[in-house]
Formats: structure tokens, sequence, C-alpha cells
């Protein structure tokens, strides 16, 4: 594979095009935020509620499923076409969200069933977006200058966390709820017009074959993984002939997967790669902050809205001290890593903030105030910071420029499956908590009632909350109060793994240029080297 030569009149408009990327990661990653509030008048007009969880796990699922493809074509075609197209791909799914059951598709007789397919588009173009962000930062700025601009784009996940919420409640009070989709359209057209005319990247000669049947079993595969995840302990039992038959599925195709990967001309994820030990710990890391981060956050607007009395607008007010921690230490330390070229701290530095957090989050309790919670929020937040554009750096780091693509979609793709597999978990042990709290406050028929076989807080409303007898609604509002604390335990058990396997990265001298960016610096060849080597008998 060969670099054309590149006029220095080409040399991107770092600045301008940050700005178009930046507007595409906020898209991907506001999407499901601002939908969510949606849901329930999509599910009045639709009356589907015996599926509206496919609303949100189809969009999952092509997200998930496409981050290692979308990655892997960047590597192969060129960075800029691959992402063009993704923006194009979760635009379209967007317009046809917001039409689904709309007179020109048939009315809304079949709108819930559209709806889910057209979030299964929306949630494959988003894919894209998230893993070709990363990807384009790596081939647009050298490794030592990486952290200042990933450091931005982790504060964009930052806003996008409080300002779905917000923004999501703003529409589905004084506007339709078609507009959660189409408000992606004119944003998209200024990030599409930006990257088309302002962004040059290097152009690659490469002999293209696709691993079409590498991407088909390792597609089985995730989605198996994220429909257990998501279908376990709630659609079905887990003990289930189901369950165990997407065990069974998910890992026949990931077994035949790891057989295909090693003999493609062009797999879609290099096994090699792990062979790298920074790249393999860095993976690691990732899936554990997602398990960690994703699966109990989860349960902060619960406890806000319930416990504290908030609204569900001013619940995402409420997470603004996470975002200000996340926000301030992403940016401060991608410019530490750019000004030092050294980053091997930071990730072990947040993995103990980000445990800290955690624990401070186990003692809430049914008077824990606002501003407790919002200064246990700073804390996470901060770790939260140190970790996200340093674990996406790290891999990148480790890889050859030629694998760029490949590296930024397994990060993804490992953070992603960590955040299923979390909410999972982590919602099992709450409801089995949330119902023996209960039997010990209240009796059995109050935990049946309240918790409806294990359905959880979700199931009852604050209306009827409010209604209840003092001592029944304290015991309600306390049992809930200790079954999320609960969850932040098991937590903890996951975060304090993440500096621990973080102390075992070893620092690369990040490069300070790009000049040769299929090439790789004499430390990272030695490196390398070592780790492809065969293992000794």
């Amino acid at each position: 594979m060969t670099v054309t030569d590149q006029p220095s009149t080409a040399q991107p408009k770092i600045r301008v095009v940050l700005v178009g990327l930046m507007i595409a990661m906020m898209l991907a990653m506001l999407d499901n935020m601002i939908v969510s509030t949606s849901l329930p008048i999509i599910v009045r007009e639709f009356d589907g509620l015996d599926h509206f969880t496919w609303v949100v796990t189809a969009y999952v699922l092509g997200t998930t499923v496409s981050t290692p493809i979308w990655g892997k074509l960047g590597d192969l075609y060129g960075r800029k076409t691959v992402f063009l197209t993704a923006i194009v791909v979760f635009l379209v799914g967007s317009a046809l969200s917001g039409m689904a059951g709309s007179s020109m598709l048939g009315g809304p007789q079949d709108g819930m069933f559209q709806l889910i397919g057209f979030r299964a588009v929306q949630g494959l173009g988003a894919g894209g977006l998230i893993v070709g962000v990363m990807a384009i930062i790596g081939d647009l700025v050298p490794p030592r200058e990486r952290g200042r601009y990933q450091g931005m784009m982790a504060g964009v996940m930052a806003i996008a966390m409080v300002a779905g919420p917000l923004l999501g409640g703003f529409i589905a009070d004084n506007l339709s709820w078609r507009w959660a989709f189409y408000i992606n359209l004119p944003l998209g057209g200024v990030a599409l017009l930006v990257l088309i005319t302002q962004m040059h990247l290097p152009k690659y000669r490469t002999e293209h074959k696709i691993d079409w049947l590498g991407a088909g079993l390792l597609s089985v595969g995730i989605t198996a993984l994220v429909l257990i995840t998501t279908w376990g302990g709630n659609e079905y039992d887990w003990a289930s002939p189901q369950i165990f038959g997407l065990v069974g599925l998910g890992a026949v195709a990931l077994a035949l997967f790891g057989f295909v990967e090693r003999r493609a001309a062009e797999p879609i994820l290099p096994l090699g790669l792990f062979k790298n030990r920074n790249f393999a710990l860095i993976s690691a890391v990732g899936f554990l902050l997602g398990f960690a981060m994703f699966g109990a956050m989860n349960f902060l607007p619960i406890f806000q809205q319930y416990v504290q009395g908030a609204s569900a607008t001013g619940s995402g007010l409420l997470l603004l001290p996470l975002m200000f921690g996340m926000l301030i230490v992403s940016i401060l330390s991608g410019r530490a890593i750019t000004r030092t070229g050294r980053y091997r701290a930071f990730p072990i530095v947040g993995g103990v903030l980000m445990t800290v957090g955690m624990l401070l989050l186990t003692m809430l309790d049914a008077h824990t105030s606002r501003v407790e919670l919002g200064a246990y929020l700073v804390v996470l937040g901060a770790g939260m910071g140190f970790l996200m554009q340093t674990s996406m750096l790290i891999a990148q780091n480790s890889v050859e420029q030629r694998d760029l693509g490949a590296a930024s979609g397994a990060a993804t793709f490992f953070r992603s499956i960590g955040g299923s597999f979390g909410v999972s978990l982590f919602g099992a042990v709450f409801a089995t908590r949330f119902q023996n709290e209960l039997t010990d406050k209240l009796g059995a028929q109050a935990a049946e009632q309240f918790s409806n076989g294990g359905g959880g807080a979700g199931t009852f409303d604050p209306a009827v909350l409010a209604g209840l007898p003092a001592a029944a609604r304290n015991g309600l509002l306390t049992s809930l109060a200790d079954s999320i604390a609960g969850v932040f335990w098991w937590a903890v058990a996951f975060a304090v793994l993440v500096p621990v396997l973080a102390w075992f990265v070893k620092e690369i001298p990040l490069r300070g240029s790009n000049d040769t960016p299929r090439a790789a610096t004499p430390e990272e060849q030695a490196e390398r080297a070592l780790a492809d080597a065969p293992a000794v008998p």
C-alpha cells in the first residue's frame, strides 16, 4: 500500500474541518437521548407498547454491528468517501424515521414496525460517524497532537449526555415527536457541506478485497450478544431456550469468525492487532469503561426523578456537574498530552477517579441532597474525562497507520459491547435488590405491586407515588435509593480493574509528525516485532 503525494495547498483547515466532525459526533451521540423522551408519545400514537423497546434496540444493534465494518472500509477505500457515506445513511434513516406511520408511507397501522426498521438504518450510519471521526483525526493530526483534538470530541460526548434529554424534552413538549428525527437533517447538511468542501485527506492505493464472510459472521455474533444482553431477564428468562439458542448462535458465529479472519486477505478485524500488548490492554479497559459507566449511569435519572423529585428535564440539568467534570478534564488532559507527549498516567488516574466516583455513589440514600450528588458526579466525570479520549489515543498509537480505522472501530466496539453487558447485568441486579428491599420494608404484596415482578421503578407513575401514605412512600423511596446504591457497588467491582490494567500499558513515544503516516517509529517497530514474535515452545 502506498500514499500518493499531496500538494501543500491540500493541507486541511483543521479548525474548520473540526466543526464538521464535531457536528457529526454530536448527531450520533444525541440521537438515542433525544428519541427516548418521545417514546411515550410514539407508543400512544402507534399503539406499539409491545414493541417499543425495539426502537432503541434496533439503533443499538445497527451501531454496534457496523462499527468495525465502517472502520475497515475506511482503511480500504479512504476515510473521506466512507465517512460521507455514513453521514448520508444516517440522514436517510433520520428522514425515514420521521416519516414512519405517515400517510406517505401507508398510515399509522404499520408505523411502529416502519420506525424500528428505519432506526436500524439510522444506527448503521451512526456506527460510521463514531468510528469515522476518531479515525479521521488520526489521519489529519500527528499522534502527539491527537490528544488535544480527541479531548474536544470527548467534550462533545459530555455535552450530548446532558443536552440530549433537555432538547428531547423540549421537542416532546412543544413540537411533534417527528422533529426528534428531522432535527438531524439541517445539522447533518451543514456537516456534509463543511466536510465535502474543506476536508482533504491523504489518498491511498490498495488492493480492495472486502471480507464479506467475516463481516457477515461478525454481524451475526454481535447481534446475538446484543440480543442476549437486551432480552435476558426482560423479554425472556435467562434459562429460556431463546437465550440459550442465542448463546449457541453467538458462540458458533464468533468462533467461525476467528477461523475466517486468520485466512482473510483483508480481515474486517485483524486479529493480529491483539498481539500488541497495549492494544489488547486498552481494548479491555474500553470494555470495562463501557460496562461500569453506561451500565450504572442509566440509574442516575431514576434516582433524580423518583427520589429527589426532579422532572424529566430537570434530571438532565442535574447531570451538568458530570458534564463539566468530563468536559474540563478532557480538554486539559488532551492539551497536556500534546505538550508533553506522555499519556500513560492519564488512564491510571482516570480509572482511580472513576472508581472513587462510583464509591461515592454507593452512599446514595433517600436523604442525599442534589448538592451532594452533584459533587459525586464531578468526580465521576473527571475520571471519565481522563479515560475517554486517552483510550482511543492509545489504541491508535498501538497500530500502523494502515490499520487506524480497524483499531478505532475495535476500540469503539469494545466500549459499546461493554455498555450493553453492563446495562443488562446492572438491570438484573437492580430489579432483584429492589424487590427484596420492598419485601423487607413493605411486605411481599407491596413488593409484587411496585416491582411488577422485576420490572423495577419504571413501572410506577410519579403521580401514584405522590398519592401513597407517608409510610409507604418513604419505604418505597428508601428501597429505591438503596437498590440504586447497590448497583454502584457492582460498578465499583468492575471499575477498579481499569487502573490495574492501565498500569501495564507501556508508554510508546507519540510521533510529533505525520509526514510518513504509514511508517512506524523505531520504538514502535521494536514493540510490534516483539509482539508479533512466535512463542518459544
